[in-house]
């Protein structure tokens, strides 16, 4: 399956003026299994439905064309079950792009073809990452500022490379509950002002810095997190997320923003959700 990249950047005809159209790298699931656990949601006694899973993957990749989005795919590789989470291959900012470290050797195997592919489409610098950093699982953007989780899988001294690779503000927030191991497991942007967050997945000290930087942020509730219901993607008014987290489709809404469910039950089975088979390509 194939989706067209298109360059530019203008608001598509039918999409709300506070979207913005985005542009987004995914994997087919042609090779997922949960043949390994390196967190605690992966159980290898729960077979993975490759089928259904391939199915849910489409039915996210037609959700963000049919929002007015672009999608580019990368092929998936033997060897590498876990490369349909696109989300932790990368962090990508205006044209330059830091490719992942991963923690687990599991994961090691991916890191080569993203890169490579990076490097094939041109990117204006592609470096890969000297600290473990599992790229936007544990980055996310917020305005000019970037939120950075650390604790369980990135390293707290990969924020300092990023600070420098990309010359943004980064804020470290240290996450505290290993189901939660990843920054986009425990907070999603909205936009550019709006987050919404799981308190209980972060240190005492990196909630009262959340508190301080966002006062209206929306806090989600235990059912919605253990549902990744904060595994999401939004563009700024529709917020793509998973098809179980109903209370945290009613607080967006109730916020202004517009749920968008889809089903995503067999990649829970490994951890991960919409934003983690997500990578922004900024």
């Amino acid at each position: 399956m194939t989706v067209a990249l298109h360059e530019t950047a203008a608001v598509p005809s039918g999409l709300p003026a506070r979207a913005s159209r985005h542009r987004y790298l995914m994997c087919p699931p042609r090779f997922f299994d949960v043949s390994y656990s390196i967190n605690p949601w992966m159980d290898r006694s729960v077979p993975v439905d490759r089928t259904r899973a391939m199915r849910q993957w489409e039915q996210l990749v037609e959700t963000y064309a049919g929002l007015g989005h672009d999608v580019e795919i990368i092929e998936s590789v033997p060897g590498a079950p876990d490369m349909v989470f696109s989300a932790n291959s990368a962090v990508v900012d205006g044209g330059r792009v830091l490719t992942a470290r991963f923690r687990h050797r599991e994961r090691v195997p991916e890191q080569r073809p993203y890169r490579q592919w990076f490097a094939r489409r041109g990117f204006r610098e592609v470096r890969a990452g000297r600290a473990i950093c599992e790229g936007e699982g544990d980055v996310t953007f917020v305005g000019s500022v970037a939120l950075a989780g650390w604790g369980f899988r990135t390293t707290r001294s990969a924020h300092h490379e990023l600070q420098e690779f990309f010359g943004r503000p980064v804020v470290s927030l240290r996450l505290c509950d290993p189901c939660f191991y990843h920054l986009d497991m425990a907070l999603c942007a909205l936009d550019d002002h709006t987050v919404a967050y799981f308190p209980a997945a972060f240190s005492p000290g990196s909630r009262r810095v959340l508190e301080r930087l966002f006062p209206d942020a929306i806090r989600v509730r235990p059912p919605d997190a253990y549902a990744l219901g904060l595994n999401a993607v939004s563009d700024g008014h529709h917020v793509v997320l998973p098809s179980t987290a109903a209370g945290m489709s009613d607080r967006v809404r109730a916020r202004g923003f517009e749920p968008v469910p889809v089903e995503v039950s067999e990649f829970v089975k490994a951890g991960g959700a919409v934003k983690c088979c997500t990578l922004e390509l900024r």
